[in-house]
């Protein structure tokens, strides 16, 4: 089954401003380069051609900077109008992916991982792989969604944003996603209504014994909406 791409460059942008007054956060650059080029490279490696890209009234400047997008690809913009949570974005870019399973990438991360190996695994695979978690360790991981293991060293539970953290394994940003996911999305959203994360769809799949972490260590990852 296809891998299609969500990117996910929504948000305020608070903690860069006032840059982000008048562009998108991923659009400043890094050494050169603005930060949405490094999601977009990891994708593209990665063999996905088909990718969504969500954002907020600065769509238009990304869809400037991307346009169609390389040979071969198709790029869908979506206008997230007002920054009500991952749900609501996410569900913004739905019509495009359905029936297929996701790399779902939050732009503010840029990683050294290549992860065409794992894409393809997934494309391959019969039916109902779960998700792919990209983990690292982190010496203070409370602003993430922090992975906890039971004595045999299997995932039982993602905390978010711990006091305490269970461990020192951090998720967030990048995952693979089976077509079980907008199933998941909807069980959480009555649930708990729109106030929920993408850690709350995570633990469904934890809870049903098909999470699967992807620890790539230390130095390979930079978080740029975290100080």
């Amino acid at each position: 089954m296809k891998v299609k791409a969500i990117l996910v460059a929504g948000g305020h942008g608070s903690r860069l401003y006032p840059f982000t007054n008048i562009t998108q956060k991923t659009l400043l650059p890094i050494y050169n380069r603005p930060v949405i080029d490094y999601a977009l490279g990891t994708i593209r490696r990665a063999g996905i051609t088909n990718i969504t890209i969500i954002s907020n009234q600065f769509i238009g400047q990304i869809a400037k900077h991307v346009g169609s997008g390389l040979d071969g690809e198709t790029i869908h913009y979506v206008l997230e109008e007002t920054p009500e949570g991952v749900a609501k974005a996410l569900n913004l870019a739905r019509p495009h992916n359905e029936n297929c399973r996701l790399l779902i990438y939050f732009s503010d991360n840029i990683t050294t991982i290549e992860l065409e190996e794992n894409v393809k695994k997934f494309t391959d695979h019969s039916s109902n792989p779960g998700c792919i978690l990209l983990s690292r360790d982190e010496e203070s991981p409370h602003a993430f969604g922090v992975a906890q293991f039971d004595d045999d060293g299997n995932i039982i539970d993602i905390i978010e944003k711990p006091e305490n953290p269970p461990s020192n394994i951090a998720i967030g940003g990048i995952y693979l996603f089976d077509e079980q996911f907008w199933t998941l999305i909807d069980e959480c959203q009555n649930e708990y209504g729109d106030d929920f994360s993408i850690t709350d769809v995570n633990r469904k799949y934890v809870q049903k014994g098909q999470a699967e972490l992807l620890n790539i260590g230390k130095e390979t990852w930079i978080d740029c909406g975290t100080p």
